[in-house]
């Protein structure tokens, strides 16, 4: 749900309030029923939560998912740096080092 950039500014603009469906429509140049289907898989992905009131639709960030998803970026993070320190751990020094060395 996340791989579209539209997607991830949407999620941006309402992870600090809710809004309704044609103020975050306004804020892109794709029609709104373009907004709406992204709005639609975030919905459907969890990240984000739908509220009607009469005719009118509100959408805000799920802050339980957010939480969630930050962990879980982080810890890819983390395991992508260990991952870095142990393949340079493991590298043999090139020549140049190696001569230095001895």
């Amino acid at each position: 749900a996340l791989a579209e950039p539209r997607r991830r500014a949407i999620l941006s603009l309402i992870a600090a309030e809710e809004l309704p469906a044609g103020r975050i429509a306004e804020r892109f140049d794709v029609t709104r029923s373009a907004v709406s289907q992204h709005l639609q898989i975030l919905k459907d992905a969890g990240l984000i939560s739908e509220r009607r009131q009469g005719t009118r639709r509100y959408y805000r960030a799920s802050e339980a998912a957010l939480v969630e998803l930050r962990a879980f970026l982080e810890g890819l993070w983390h395991q992508s740096f260990e991952m870095a320190r142990d393949a340079l751990e493991e590298r043999p020094p090139s020549g140049r080092d190696a001569a230095s060395a001895g």
